[in-house]
């Protein structure tokens, strides 16, 4: 007999596509590899400087993440700025210049008209050679249609051909992922390249979805794929998901040294052409006054219902499409939904722009020199002692502005629901800022006009006299953003902090902090998940969320496979089993491992072994060790008896065997089982009763248990 595992074989140690990894046994695997490098750094200088070079490794991988996501994210906030404006018209003077870029350079424009330039041509203009007359309306509104279908044709396309996982925010798969479960694929090359190119089609389509979400899916491919470049992040699943269940400090540190490096990278680049490294920056001059909290706190709970409102019709939507005959057309669900959003968004300026111009007006303080028809005031120009505009009455922009805005609420609130979800590259995070922010303006611009006119109320009078610069709506239009995403995705001082990056308006941190909890409260009343939550559910990926409390008052025993009146637990015995029994019992089960026992009378707990890794070695030992054959007998033991004449060799698998498998007792309550397998990130758990074995729980099992006791159908976990 011979142990022909003394060499590493190759595929031992991996696992099956969705299947969850051992975060107990890689982090061993990865201390026995530390350990062993130490040691090994005294007996030479080359091996001194492979210690040194592995301790650095991890630092240069963040530095390469850092620079390679950054320049994507820059890449394609400039392809998609482009791209949008394309819909809309084209620049002679170079066409590789926006919209805004391209008057930028223009000699012949005034301020007031700075978005109209004479090397800005609409697509009438170049077709019939004039913007004037209802044909010419006609034909922009036809080419605006026309690139939105072209854009949302190629989005899903090449999705759907080259890159099926490229789909949707990737945010629910990412957690997943993290949390220890196997996508292959989901972090490829592939996909990395076609989620890219997708985003940039998807978001200059003009549907209502943002690029936020998908640029998280881009760059964990960008860590993915450059992890493979190190030994130690490419042979360790654990080590490349330090995040989730297992946040060591020195992962926090590298993190920060990634974003560092990204956001270097980002400023270098300069996609916003503003010199700043915030999407929507702000600069309000009023402080916000105690009253102004109740506003705040009622767009609160506008975000909170509308939260829970998308959420419930979203997920029904998205389970009729995975239902019913919907999912099977994706081309043709994409195209009919982009050619309605195209053609109700036209007319109305508003949803005519892109969403990220949108909410950038939406958060705007109007000055002197704005042209947005939402600062169109009567006595505009009236300013007050120290420089600035005080609150005034509203002029006919500014009606007509709210009367378009409503119809964009509307229109938002509506398409959102049907867009997110589908076949393409779709973030949540700008739609449901959209919605927010034009409430927010809303409510912002009736307060201001409910100031100026009756400043001698009880509520006014203390703080605001006339002619005062007194309420400020694009503070509102923040504070409804950070609401209605906060609904969504059940965030809150991550929110906080995220809207704080995107605004750079720190000082205004209490009434986002006051809106975000609101909202919060508001969407929880009515639902418990968070959207993403919702979507990790409906795919039946087997995520254990840490933040819930398990309180029921059940056991191991009520829950561990075999129950009463099932087929006894399928095990190998130690040393008494054939090659013959154990593959018939891996044709006969799809089990992804099996405990190893002493006996099948005694039942005395010795290891796990793992279903692929019984699969591997036993094919490696037929091509490489001589005479072995269905009749050989395979030993789990330290030693093994002599071997008679005349009988065919024996087989060593000891060193595939889990010696210290996770164990717990029938009488163990299921709190305490669920809070291991949450900290342990374990994928099975074996049930004992005085040191015989019972039964064994997988992490499926615990999730079902946990889908029962809310009254959810627990066979929506698919996976383990």
């Amino acid at each position: 007999m011979m142990d022909f595992l003394e060499e590493p074989i190759p595929g031992v140690g991996t696992y099956d596509d969705f299947n969850t990894i051992d975060w107990v046994r890689e982090k061993s695997r990865d201390r026995d590899r530390h350990r062993e490098i130490t040691n090994k750094s005294k007996e030479s200088t080359w091996a001194l400087i492979h210690s040194v070079s592995d301790a650095f490794s991890g630092w240069l991988l963040m530095l390469l993440i850092g620079l390679l996501s950054g320049s994507l994210a820059g890449l394609i906030d400039i392809s998609a700025h482009w791209m949008t404006d394309l819909k809309e018209g084209i620049c002679t003077g170079g066409i590789w210049f926006n919209h805004e870029h391209c008057c930028w350079n223009s000699q012949h424009v005034t301020f007031e008209d700075r978005d109209r330039c004479p090397e800005w041509n609409s697509w009438s203009q170049l077709i019939i050679s004039t913007n004037e007359g209802a044909f010419a309306y006609i034909v922009n509104y036809f080419m605006y249609v026309l690139w939105a279908l072209l854009f949302a044709f190629l989005a899903v396309s090449l999705v759907k051909v080259f890159a099926p996982y490229a789909c949707g925010s990737g945010i629910p798969e990412i957690k997943t992922i993290l949390s220890g479960f196997i996508i292959r694929g989901y972090l490829g090359k592939w996909t990395l390249i076609i989620k890219t190119i997708t985003l940039v089609l998807a978001v200059s389509s003009g549907l209502s979805l943002g690029k936020e979400g998908p640029l998280v899916h881009v760059a964990c491919c960008c860590g993915n794929i450059l992890c493979h470049c190190f030994n130690k992040y490419r042979k360790n699943e654990a080590k490349r998901r330090e995040v989730s269940y297992y946040f060591p400090l020195k992962t926090l540190w590298r993190s920060f040294f990634a974003a560092l490096v990204a956001a270097f990278t980002l400023r270098s680049i300069n996609p916003f052409g503003n010199s700043r490294l915030v999407l929507f920056y702000v600069e309000f001059h009023t402080p916000w006054h105690l009253f102004e909290l109740v506003p705040f706190i009622l767009l609160g709970i506008f975000g909170g219902l509308w939260g829970a409102l998308f959420i419930r019709t979203n997920i029904a939507w998205c389970r009729k499409r995975k239902t019913t005959q919907l999912g099977k057309y994706p081309v043709i669900e994409v195209l009919v939904m982009t050619a309605i959003t195209a053609i109700l968004a036209f007319p109305n300026e508003y949803t005519r722009m892109s969403t990220s111009e949108l909410i950038s007006e939406l958060f705007n303080d109007c000055g002197l020199l704005d042209s947005s028809k939402l600062c169109d005031y009567e006595n505009r120009f009236n300013t007050s002692k120290a420089g600035e505009l005080p609150d005034r009455p509203a002029g006919v922009g500014v009606y007509s502005a709210m009367w378009q805005l409503a119809l964009t609420l509307i229109l938002k609130i509506v398409i959102t629901i049907f867009t997110f979800g589908m076949k393409i590259p779709s973030g949540l995070f700008i739609p449901s800022m959209a919605v927010g922010a034009i409430a927010g303006r809303l409510l912002g611009v009736g307060m201001e006009q409910l100031a100026y006119y009756h400043h001698d109320w009880a509520i006014f009078n203390s703080w605001c006299s006339q002619g005062a610069d007194c309420i400020t709506p694009g503070l509102y239009a923040m504070v409804g953003a950070a609401a209605c995403l906060g609904g969504v995705t059940r965030m809150t001082v991550s929110l906080v902090v995220i809207m704080f990056e995107l605004t750079g308006g720190l000082e205004y941190i209490v009434p986002l902090m006051a809106a975000a909890m609101t909202s919060k409260w508001v969407a929880d009343a009515l639902g418990r998940e968070g959207i993403y939550d919702a979507h990790i559910r409906l795919n039946g990926y087997p995520f254990l969320e840490a933040k819930e409390e398990f309180a029921h008052k059940t056991l191991a025993m009520d829950v561990m496979k075999p129950r009463r009146n099932d087929p006894l637990l399928t095990v190998l015995t130690q040393d008494s089993m054939t090659v013959e029994d154990v593959e018939t019992i891996i044709s006969e089960t799809t089990y992804s491992g099996f405990p190893v026992v002493v006996s099948r009378e005694s039942q005395r707990l010795v290891g796990f072994v793992l279903r692929r890794d019984l699969i591997i070695s036993i094919e490696n030992a037929r091509k490489k060790q001589d005479g072995v054959v269905s009749t050989s007998v395979i030993y789990f033991t330290e030693h093994s008896p002599p071997v008679p004449p005349y009988t065919p060799p024996t087989l060593k698998l000891r060193n595939i065997l889990d010696l210290s498998p996770f164990t717990v007792t029938d009488l163990t309550p299921m709190e305490i089982v669920v809070d291991i397998f949450r900290k342990l990130g374990l994928r099975q758990c074996l049930v004992t009763h005085n040191g015989r074995l019972l039964g064994i729980i997988t992490k499926k099992d615990v999730l079902k248990h946990i889908a029962q006791m809310a009254n959810q159908d627990p066979d929506s976990i698919l996976f383990n």
